[in-house]
């Protein structure tokens, strides 16, 4: 479709000579852009006040250095970041991100995209991200968290409960959090909701673990009932990853009555015609931290195969993209296509490559954004700020239903905001209309500076 908007295509040129090079930032932006088309032409007065120039740049973007020491005695340094992106509904909420392809354009990006999530949750939370170009893999759990102590060391100048509260993504779990938050309590001499994703004992929320990937199977059961008149019982599905989202999706798809075939890692992938051993996955990879070719080897039937991105050939009704940034490209998309997939939902943030979604749009699949689809995780980190808030604890019965009903309300939000805006069945378009109007009728109602 491209940017036909004059006003729309001098705010993307802005960003691109300031943002040159930042390939994932650019990207990301330019899709909410394209989808704003009809909104900037009806209301007018987001061009007068600045909206999307404001909206684009970071109210606040932090790097700083963090030198820690391996086990041999010898000093390390890597970078970390935090961009704090948008405030207009709520303090700065966003994930913390352990992984060597980390940089400023993939915090950016990330960021960015956090503040339209956080804003169809219907919770009052801004957008942030973070993290560092560290690999906690292989590493000791000492090393961990001394990298840990020091990057929390400097990171907690710049956040607090009321002001931006960190979570846990790729490569930082709860064994991660834990040492972070432990530093934090120690430097600023403070037991506050300061974290998500933080151990039952230390006020963290049931469901949180579970919450991406069981919301992302909500919003796809959603979706397939009120697009397809389907349910996703029966159904084959495709996952790709193998961490926590993965897992759980997993493990709610199984529950829901699907049938899910293939896991994967950055090795390879498996297909379990069966449909995938929990028991098995859960003990390879959240207690041995091993590799996805182990399961093929203690699974009688299982296959492994070298390259992870063959997964997309495997036939399937349902295929959910759970493991990093453009894992779906044009020519995956084309494979899912031909062997007759219904719908797609992602499960990681911007899964699919313009290309992809555009196969998968013209084709008539059903394809549920990852701003919408995998809004879960977020979504009860605010569960857990107002339960630490509050002083108390609810029950998994009861977190469960209200990620349920959130995700089920992303859902009709992204759906209606779409129709009214003249692309009916558009989830991509509809989810960055609906998380747009939000956050820009808050930056109006505070003011233009």
């Amino acid at each position: 479709m491209g940017i036909t908007s004059a006003y729309l295509k001098n705010v993307y040129a802005t960003v691109e000579r300031r943002d040159a090079g930042e390939s994932e930032f650019l990207q990301a932006v330019y899709e909410v852009l394209e989808s704003l088309e009809p909104v900037v032409a009806k209301h007018p007065e987001y061009e007068r006040y600045g909206i999307l120039e404001r909206l684009v740049e970071p109210e606040r973007f932090v790097q700083f250095s963090v030198p820690w020491v391996d086990d041999s005695g010898k000093v390390q340094v890597n970078r970390g970041y935090r961009v704090q992106f948008n405030s207009a509904i709520g303090p700065y909420k966003g994930g913390l991100r352990f992984h060597p392809s980390v940089c400023i354009s993939v915090i950016k990006f990330l960021g960015f995209e956090q503040t339209f999530k956080n804003s169809l949750t219907g919770l009052p939370m801004g957008g942030a991200k973070g993290g560092a170009d560290f690999n906690p893999k292989g590493k000791s759990d000492g090393e961990v968290m001394r990298f840990c102590q020091s990057f929390m060391t400097e990171l907690q100048r710049h956040i607090g409960s009321w002001t931006d509260v960190p979570a846990g993504d790729i490569g930082v779990g709860a064994r991660e959090i834990g040492f972070l938050y432990g530093q934090y309590k120690r430097v600023r001499n403070e037991a506050t909701g300061v974290l998500t994703g933080k151990h039952l004992t230390s006020g963290g929320s049931l469901v949180r673990k579970e919450a991406t990937g069981y919301g992302l199977l909500y919003f796809t059961s959603e979706m397939l009932k009120s697009m397809k008149n389907e349910g996703i019982k029966g159904k084959t599905v495709v996952v790709s990853g193998s961490g926590n989202v993965a897992i759980y999706a997993i493990e709610k798809a199984t529950q829901l009555g699907a049938k899910v075939i293939t896991a994967s890692d950055s090795g390879g992938y498996i297909v379990d015609k069966n449909g995938v051993n929990l028991e098995v996955l859960k003990q390879l990879k959240e207690v041995e931290r091993g590799r996805i070719s182990e399961y093929a080897k203690r699974v009688p039937g299982a296959e492994y195969h070298e390259g992870w991105k063959g997964v997309w050939t495997e036939k399937c009704d349902v295929a959910l993209p759970c493991a990093t940034q453009n894992e779906i490209d044009g020519e995956s998309a084309a494979a899912l296509v031909g062997n007759g997939v219904m719908a797609v939902a992602e499960g990681s943030n911007m899964s699919t490559t313009p290309e992809g979604v555009e196969k998968f749009q013209k084709s008539g699949v059903l394809f549920g954004p990852a701003k919408a689809s995998n809004a879960g995780g977020v979504a009860t980190s605010g569960l857990e700020m107002t339960q630490n808030s509050q002083r108390l604890s609810w029950t998994f019965e009861e977190v469960d239903a209200k990620l349920g009903q959130i995700m089920v309300n992303i859902f009709h939000n992204s759906y209606k905001a779409a129709e009214e805006y003249g692309m009916k069945g558009n989830l991509v378009a509809g989810a960055n209309i609906a998380g747009f109007l939000k956050v820009a009728m808050a930056m109006l109602w505070q003011g233009t500076v």
